[in-house]
C-alpha cells in the first residue's frame, strides 16, 4: 500500500488585514505520496506560498489538520515539531539562504549539527553530497565566490543533509538563467532517483513542473480539478 507523507485535511489560512479576513487557502485536501516527485504550480497571488509554509510544517492552519508521516502535527509541541522537521524535511529556496561567513562544506553540514550528527559522519555526508551536485572542487569557498547556478547546488546538497522523507523546493530556478535552471532541475530529478525522497516543487512555470510526476493547480487559494481550467491560466 502507499503510504502518504502529507496529507492536508480541510486546510484553510486566513490573515486579518485590518478588520477584513482574507483567506490566503481555503478548504484545501491534498495527499502526497511518499516517494513521488510533485509540482504545486499557480500563479502569483495564488496561496503557493502560504501553501508550502504549511506542507514544510513552518506554519499552521487556521483551520483543519496537517498530517506529516501519518502524524498529526497540531499534537506536536513547537520543539517537538521543530526536531520532525528538522529530521524529515529539506528546504530549497529561490534566494538560496545560505550563510555568507560559511564555506560550503560548512553551509552543508549545519543540518547536521542541530540532529547531533557527530562531526566525522556530517563532513563525510557533506561532502558526498557536494561530490553528487558536482562541486567537490568548490567545497571551501564563500557563497560570494560562487555562481548563483553553484549556490543553489549547495542548497540542494544541503537540503539532503539529514536524509530527509521530504524536500520542498521554492521556485528553485526563479533566481537563474534557464540553461542553470534546467542544470539544477535534473539534478533534483537525479536526487529524487538516487535518495529516494519526496521532493515537492512549488513553480509558476509549466517548464519546470513538466519534471514532476504529478501536478497540482492552485488558483485562489484552491486546487483546480478542472485541468481545462488550469491551462487557461497564464502562469505569469
Amino acid at each position: 500500500m502507499e503510504k502518504s507523507i502529507i496529507r492536508l485535511q480541510d486546510v484553510w489560512k486566513t490573515y486579518q488585514m485590518d478588520k477584513v479576513e482574507v483567506p490566503a487557502v481555503r478548504g484545501i485536501n491534498l495527499e502526497i505520496l511518499s516517494q513521488t516527485f510533485v509540482s504545486i504550480m499557480g500563479p502569483s497571488g495564488s496561496g503557493k506560498s502560504t501553501l508550502l509554509n504549511m506542507i514544510g510544517c513552518l506554519d499552521f492552519p487556521t483551520k483543519g489538520k496537517i498530517f506529516l508521516d501519518g502524524q498529526d502535527t497540531s499534537l506536536l509541541s513547537e520543539n517537538q515539531l521543530a526536531q520532525t522537521r528538522g529530521k524529515k524535511i529539506g528546504f530549497i529556496f529561490q534566494q538560496f539562504n545560505l550563510l555568507q561567513h560559511l564555506t560550503a562544506l560548512e553551509n552543508v553540514m549545519i543540518p547536521m549539527v542541530f540532529q547531533g550528527t557527530p562531526e566525522a559522519q556530517r563532513k563525510a555526508r557533506a561532502l558526498y553530497l557536494l561530490d553528487l551536485v558536482g562541486l567537490n572542487d568548490r567545497v571551501n569557498h564563500l557563497p560570494s565566490e560562487l555562481s548563483g547556478g553553484q549556490r543553489q547546488r549547495v542548497a540542494i546538497a544541503r537540503a539532503f543533509a539529514n536524509d530527509p522523507e521530504l524536500v520542498i523546493a521554492d521556485e528553485p530556478t526563479g533566481n537563474l538563467d534557464s540553461q542553470s535552471g534546467q542544470k539544477i532541475m535534473d539534478m533534483l530529478v537525479e536526487f529524487h532517483k538516487k535518495e529516494k525522497g519526496t521532493i515537492v516543487v512549488v513553480t509558476h512555470d509549466p517548464v519546470i513542473a513538466k519534471y514532476s510526476e504529478k501536478v497540482f493547480n492552485i488558483i485562489d487559494g484552491q486546487i483546480v480539478q478542472n485541468h481545462k481550467q488550469a491551462e487557461n491560466i497564464l502562469w505569469q
